[in-house]
C-alpha cells in the first residue's frame, strides 16, 4: 500500500472538507494498492481560491527565478525516479521497465524541451509603433489522464508555470498516486503556497466543478472525446479558454515500397503502453501489392509480443488499466469477430496462463472494412486492425475516413510520395519512416481529436494572453 496523502491546497497538505474514500487498484492484481480521498465542491473552492490569490505575486515573479524554481524541480524529479516509477506501476500498471524509462522519461524530455523553448519565446515585442506583450493567462485547472500520468502533467503544469500561471491540478482517479508523488515533489522543490494546488476526484465532480467554476481562467484537459465535449459545455458559460488533446485512431499507411520492418515497427508501437496511448497506429492501411505479406508480419509481431507481471524486468507489456476497460476492449474484440473481420493473432480473454489482472491478449484483425466497428472506434488496448488499399489517393481517403485527426504514419521510401501523402492527412501530426518527433514538436490535434497543441513554443503559448500597446515604444 502507498501511503495516503490528502489534497495540496495553499503549499500545506489539506484533509478533504468530507470523508469520502476511494480505493486505487493495481490492474495487475486487481487488489487495493491505495486509498485516496475524492474531493467536493468545498475542496475545489479552497483549491482555486488560493491558485486565485497567488496569482499576482507568481505572475510577478521575475522569469529567472520561476525558471530556477522549474530547475530545482527537476532536480528533485530525478532523485526520485525509483518512487515515481513504482507509483505509475502501482496505479495503471506500467512494466517497472517502462515506467522507469518512458514513463518516467517523458517527464524530464517536456522540462528540456520548455526551458530550451524559452530561450527564444519573446514575452515582448515590437510591431511597428505597438508593444505586443504576452502575459499569463490566470489560474488554470489541469485535468490529466490514467495512460500516460507524468508526459500529461509536465506538458501542462510546466509550461504554466513558467510563464506566471497558477494551478489546481485534478489527476485521474484511477491513477492519482504518481500526481501525488509529483506533489511531494513540488513541495520538496519550494514553490510559493498557492502557485500549484491539487485536489483528487472524479470528472462528475471535481472535474466539472474546476470546469465551470467562475475565477479558473483556462482548463487544460487530456482524455477522452466525451469528456472534452462535456468539459467545453461546462466551461462555455464562463467563456474560458478550453484546451483539448482527445483521442485519436491513427493510420499507418504502409507502401509497397515500405522498408522491411514497417510493419513489425507498426506492431510494436501499436501495442506500447498496452495499447493506450491516444496516438497508436491502431489502423495499419497496406498497399495491396504487400498486403498477404503483411498480415503474416503482424501475425508474427503480435505473437511475439510478450505479457507479463509489471514487478518483473523486460520488454513485455502490462495490463490494461481497469477492469472497465478490460471488458470495452474484451467488448470490442467480439464485435469485430461477429462484424466479419478475420482474427488473425489473439483474441478473447487474457494471456495463456494468467487467471487474474486486467490482461488483455495482443490481437491482429485483417481485412477489416470501414462499416466495422473496431475501424471506427477507439479501442485503447493492443488491438490492430488492417487492411489493403489499390492507390495513393485510396489510401489517403480511408486514412482521413475517422472523426479523429490525431496522429497518423506513412512509411515509403519515395521522398516525394511521402512528403506528398503527409500534406493530404487532415491530423495534427504525420511521423514517417519510424522517425520520432523532436523535442519541442507541437502534439495535438484535428477534428475529435482536440484543439490544443503542447509541446515547445506552442505549448508556453497556450498558457499565455497576447496584449497589444500602443504610444509605448520599446526601450
Amino acid at each position: 500500500m502507498i501511503e495516503k496523502r490528502d489534497f495540496y491546497i495553499n503549499g500545506a497538505w489539506t484533509a478533504p472538507a468530507a470523508a469520502n474514500d476511494f480505493n486505487v487498484i493495481d490492474p495487475a492484481t486487481e487488489e487495493v494498492c491505495a486509498v485516496i480521498s475524492i474531493g467536493d465542491q468545498a475542496d475545489t473552492d479552497a483549491a482555486v481560491a488560493a491558485a486565485r490569490n497567488a496569482f499576482p505575486a507568481w505572475a510577478d515573479t521575475p522569469l529567472e527565478e520561476r525558471v530556477a524554481l522549474v530547475k530545482k524541480l527537476r532536480d528533485v524529479y530525478v532523485a526520485r525516479r525509483d518512487d515515481m516509477a513504482e507509483a505509475m506501476r502501482a496505479e495503471m500498471g506500467a512494466p517497472i521497465d517502462l515506467a522507469k524509462n518512458n514513463q518516467w522519461g517523458s517527464g524530464t524530455w517536456h522540462l528540456d524541451g520548455f526551458l530550451e523553448a524559452l530561450e527564444d519565446f519573446e514575452f515582448e515585442y515590437a510591431m511597428g509603433s505597438d508593444r505586443m506583450r504576452k502575459e499569463p493567462i490566470g489560474v488554470c485547472a489541469m485535468i490529466t489522464p490514467w495512460n500516460w500520468p507524468m508526459n500529461q502533467v509536465f506538458l501542462k503544469a510546466i509550461p504554466a508555470l513558467l510563464v506566471g500561471c497558477t494551478m489546481v491540478l485534478k489527476p485521474s482517479e484511477i491513477a492519482p498516486l504518481s500526481s501525488i508523488v509529483f506533489t511531494e515533489m513540488m513541495d520538496e522543490a519550494g514553490f510559493p503556497a498557492g502557485v500549484f494546488n491539487m485536489v483528487n476526484g472524479d470528472g462528475v465532480g471535481v472535474g466539472s466543478q474546476l470546469s465551470s467554476h467562475p475565477d479558473v481562467d483556462m482548463v487544460s484537459f487530456t482524455g477522452s472525446t466525451r469528456a472534452g465535449i462535456a468539459i467545453s459545455k461546462a466551461a462555455a458559460d464562463s467563456l474560458k479558454r478550453v484546451s483539448l488533446e482527445l483521442g485519436g485512431k491513427g493510420a499507418n499507411l504502409i507502401f509497397a515500397d515500405a522498408d522491411e520492418k514497417a510493419v513489425k515497427r507498426g506492431v510494436i508501437h501499436c501495442m506500447q503502453n498496452s495499447g493506450q496511448s491516444c496516438n497508436a497506429p491502431t489502423r495499419m492501411m497496406v498497399e495491396t501489392g504487400r498486403y498477404a505479406e503483411a498480415v503474416d508480419q503482424a501475425k508474427a509481431a503480435a505473437e511475439a509480443t510478450a505479457t507479463g507481471p509489471t514487478t518483473e524486468s523486460g520488454r513485455h507489456i502490462g495490463p490494461v488499466v481497469s477492469e472497465l476497460q478490460f471488458n470495452k476492449i474484451q467488448g470490442l474484440i467480439e464485435t469485430g469477430i461477429k462484424e466479419g473481420a478475420t482474427l488473425v493473432a489473439g483474441g478473447l480473454g487474457r494471456p495463456e496462463g494468467m487467471n487474474k489482472g486486467y490482461y488483455v491478449r495482443p490481437t491482429v484483425f485483417a481485412d477489416v472494412t470501414p462499416d466495422m466497428t473496431i475501424y471506427r472506434e477507439e479501442i485503447f488496448g493492443p488491438v490492430l486492425a488492417i487492411m489493403p488499399f489499390e492507390s495513393e489517393e485510396q489510401a489517403v481517403q480511408m486514412a482521413n475516413d475517422t472523426v479523429y485527426g490525431l496522429t497518423n504514419y506513412v512509411q515509403t521510401q519515395d521522398d516525394d510520395k511521402r512528403l506528398r501523402v503527409a500534406r493530404q492527412l487532415r491530423s495534427g501530426m504525420v511521423e514517417t519512416n519510424g522517425v520520432g518527433r523532436v523535442n519541442g514538436s507541437p502534439f495535438g490535434g484535428y477534428g475529435q481529436s482536440g484543439n490544443g497543441r503542447e509541446g515547445g513554443t506552442w505549448g508556453l503559448d497556450e498558457f499565455c494572453e497576447v496584449k497589444s500597446i500602443s504610444g509605448v515604444p520599446m526601450g
